[in-house]
């Protein structure tokens, strides 16, 4: 898997042209895609006329940010003219007439797209095993789960067949996989990334960001995947310095906290992973010290609580009348009902029923609860942000599980989540990045830091990257 820089570096000195490192990853999505089904649908001639068309800007001295680097979309973010399926047979041949803000940005600065990635249905799951498509396989050992719902973006990086990918976070969707299959993932703060065409599972918890091999490829994505969007109302008129401060992290000036609240109850060896790089940080003169969070075992309820009710009513518009599946009935009512049993998987239906029994006119006042739930949370981290700069957890509680061991205990599953949905619920930056391995698998830990300062986060993942060792058993 190389190192972004080192691609940028032959690019840029005309060592190799765009088009020829498309043609190299071509070969290795040739090689791993059979195996890992990371792909829904592959744009491999528009990527040629692409990295073609990129030839000719950087021998006239231009290709910044991208340079033809290779990016992976996933599926719920729309590409005017190629298919938009969300992982769901509901949009199995949905062709938007629209690009997406994040996806449009990619191709402004000169990033080639090799096609759309495989997920969750409609980002609904932790492992990837729910899509319409078959489950993606981790890049790392295929007998295992990718993590999701951005499943195929982390499989798609970890097996070096693109460089980077865009992949969207509602409760850990980014990060799993990123922990799964030992790449660099981050949830920005929440309107950091326009949230403009990509398709909704909660829209106060959607965020779009990247997934890379190392902090520098974030550091570069975000640089370019920022900004204020008219087209989205919540996205944010800041510009954080990604690569201006990629090699910035001072640990004399850093304060990390570990809380033994959010080490409770995992697995040995990601609790050995996560101890192991915060006594490497405390080994480079960063001061760690104890905070307190009483009320994190409220985040994982608290999240359902507000997802379930958003993901349903974002489902209304599949009816099959104006887009989508379309089964043809007797009556509209029919016709709507049959559309929706055909073209939802049993996890979509199972959340639509939830939400939709959760937001019942006697059953709202539980959305109201979870909604007061989600300010105390977010006053306990800004307590927690008054001691330290930087929250260290596990990513993920458990090891990536093997495919089909989960999938038919939603409970189990869902548990994947428990540790990253509380920078979901208060809209606070967190990055997973690989720092330690049981045998073949990885093990990503966590940082979470107040409301933009996303671009810290990445320098401290930097500074481990150049200066610590991971963790192996």
């Amino acid at each position: 898997m190389p190192m972004i820089e080192e691609i940028l570096e032959r690019i840029r000195s005309g060592e190799m042209k765009p088009s020829e490192h498309l043609e190299e990853k071509i070969e290795v999505l040739e090689h791993r895609e059979p195996e890992l089904n990371a792909f829904i649908t592959k744009t491999v001639d528009l990527a040629r006329e692409q990295a073609k068309e990129i030839d000719k800007i950087v021998e006239s001295g231009g290709g910044e940010a991208f340079y033809g680097l290779i990016w992976g979309i996933k599926d719920n973010f729309a590409l005017k003219g190629i298919r938009m399926t969300c992982g769901s047979k509901m949009l199995e041949d949905y062709i938007p007439p629209y690009t997406a803000t994040p996806v449009q940005k990619i191709l402004d600065n000169h990033g080639v797209i090799l096609g759309k990635l495989n997920m969750d249905e409609f980002a609904c799951g932790s492992s990837g095993e729910t899509s319409y498509f078959g489950p993606t396989r981790n890049a790392r050992d295929p007998e295992y789960v990718p993590g999701g719902s951005s499943s195929g973006a982390g499989a798609a990086v970890a097996a070096g067949i693109v460089d980077l990918a865009l992949g969207s976070d509602t409760g850990g969707s980014i990060r799993n996989p990123a922990s799964f299959n030992g790449v660099v993932g981050l949830k920005p703060t929440y309107g950091l990334v326009s949230r403009y065409g990509l398709a909704d599972l909660a829209m106060s918890l959607d965020v779009p960001g990247p997934l890379a091999p190392d902090a520098y490829g974030i550091a570069l994505a975000m640089d370019v995947l920022q900004g204020f969007d008219s087209k989205d109302r919540v996205s944010a008129r800041r510009k954080l310095p990604f690569l201006e401060s990629i090699d910035s992290f001072d640990p004399e000036h850093v304060r990390i906290s570990v809380s033994e609240s959010l080490l409770n109850g995992v697995d040995p060896a990601v609790r050995k992973t996560t101890e192991h790089v915060i006594r490497f940080f405390e080994s480079k003169g960063v001061e760690i010290v104890d905070v307190d969070l009483p009320d994190i075992w409220a985040a994982f309820p608290t999240y359902y609580l507000v997802m379930y009710p958003e993901f349903a009513s974002a489902m209304q518009k599949f009816d099959g009348i104006r887009y989508g599946h379309r089964v043809d009935a007797s009556t509209l009512y029919e016709t709507v009902a049959q559309s929706r049993e055909e073209g939802f998987g049993k996890e979509i239906k199972r959340r639509i029923t939830m939400g939709t029994f959760i937001s019942m006119a006697k059953n709202a006042e539980w959305y109201k609860l979870a909604l007061r739930a989600r300010t105390t949370l977010l006053h306990m981290f800004e307590n927690a942000f008054k001691q330290a700069d930087i929250i260290v957890s596990p990513t993920v509680p458990t090891l990536p599980f093997k495919l089909g061991e989960r999938i038919n205990d939603p409970v189990k599953m869902y548990m994947a989540d428990a540790l990253t949905v509380p920078a979901n619920l208060t809209g606070i930056p967190a990055i997973s990045f690989p720092a330690g391995w049981k045998g073949r698998l990885p093990i990503g830990v966590q940082l979470m830091g107040p409301r933009f300062t996303d671009h810290i986060l990445v320098s401290a993942v930097r500074f481990f990257e150049k200066e610590g060792k991971q963790w192996s058993e």
